[in-house]
């Protein structure tokens, strides 16, 4: 008699999966895992949770919203550090002159770079406004304010038609690789008073013979020269306490009357890590260069050179109190001459006394390290 086969199949066999679900979850179960045996269920790794990420349950806090102007209240209470920053400037400014000169000069280091303090002012209003701080803004306006008080006058265009003198000066410079092509330069400017400061003894000769075409008169003083359209008299060093001659005083007779022209290279400062802004030297012989002019007998008085120091420069007062700078009474911006490559400072001078300038101005890079610069008076 024939045997029947029930519908679990032969004893032993496994049963028969009732549908697609349990097949699909007997086919993960025992899909087989490289390095363990067959049959044993796959093992997953568990998730970690990274530290933004919530946990189960948890809600993810709000994001922080980003400033408004709208915000009225959070308008006045943000930017307090901007604002500190800003009146922290204003006070830099305002009180330059009080910021001692004992530890490294350093009072004439500040007032020296002073108009450099205004680059802060574009920077701090640009984090105000990102800020969008109420607070900030007024801030800002107080060192802007005091930097428009201090220099605003230097941008406006002072200059003016006219002036019957020409004067300028230039620092040369000792390592000029063509002098001969600086004295051209100068000679072409059209200045009928020409001063010269730091030329060598062996580029003496080159000078003198350059300039001899545009001006007949000249004196030379140790590292310092006049050469002048006009007659000179009474030239002599002027002694400013260095042992050799870097300044002098000449006579020139100028169509309009005698004046006294001073030309002086006043001893150059280091900013040192450890001795800080080295002026010393400059300092004395500012002081002894101001006994000379002060005693100048002559009315007009005319002082052209590269004084090392800016006319905010407070030791540089004995000489700066008693003369008129032209760039500041007739020039167009700060007339920055140092470095020629990119001027960041104004040591090369030309100060009147008894004189009214008209136009002042630099004239184009040369050889030097220095930049020429120019001036009409009347």
């Amino acid at each position: 008699m024939a045997r029947t086969e029930s519908p679990a199949g032969s004893p032993g066999s496994a049963p028969e999966p009732h549908g697609p679900a349990e097949a699909e979850i007997r086919t993960v179960a025992h899909a087989a895992v490289p390095g363990e045996p067959p049959g044993r269920p796959q093992r997953t790794a568990p998730q970690e949770r990274t530290p933004q990420e919530p946990a189960s349950g948890e809600s993810a806090p709000p994001p922080r919203p980003r400033p408004r102007w709208g915000d009225r209240t959070g308008r006045w209470r943000r930017g307090l550090v901007l604002t500190a920053l800003a009146l922290l400037v204003a006070l830099l400014m305002v009180s330059h002159a009080h910021i001692p000169n004992a530890v490294g000069n350093l009072g004439s280091l500040a007032e020296t770079f002073l108009p450099w303090a205004g680059l802060a002012l574009p920077v701090l209003l640009g984090a105000a406004l990102w800020r969008r701080s109420c607070t900030a803004l007024i801030g800002v306006l107080v060192p802007l304010l005091v930097w428009l008080n201090l220099f605003g006058g230097l941008l406006l265009d002072k200059t003016a038609d006219g002036g019957d003198l020409m004067l300028a000066t230039h620092n040369v410079d000792a390592g000029n690789p063509d002098p001969a092509a600086t004295a051209g330069e100068l000679a072409a400017s059209g200045a009928d008073v020409l001063a010269l400061q730091e030329i060598p003894q062996h580029q003496v000769a080159t000078y003198e013979r350059e300039l001899a075409g545009a001006y007949p008169h000249h004196a030379v003083q140790g590292t310092v020269g006049l050469w002048s359209r006009y007659p000179l008299d009474d030239v002599r060093p002027v002694d400013i306490g260095l042992g050799w001659v870097r300044a002098m005083r000449a006579t020139v007779s100028a169509p309009d009357g005698d004046l006294a022209v001073y030309v002086a290279h006043l001893p150059s400062v280091r900013v040192q890590l450890r001795a800080g802004f080295t002026a010393g030297r400059r300092d004395d012989a500012a002081d002894l260069l101001g006994l000379a002019i002060a005693a100048e007998p002559l009315e007009r008085v005319v002082l052209l050179g590269d004084l090392n120091g800016t006319m905010n420069d407070r030791a540089l007062a004995p000489v700066t109190s008693q003369l008129r700078s032209t760039q500041g009474a007739a020039g167009a911006g700060f007339g920055f001459t140092y470095p020629a490559g990119f001027p960041l400072t104004r040591i090369d001078h030309i100060l009147v006394r008894g004189l009214e300038p008209v136009t002042s101005w630099t004239l184009p890079a040369t050889g030097s390290d220095h930049r020429p610069v120019a001036a009409r008076v009347e």
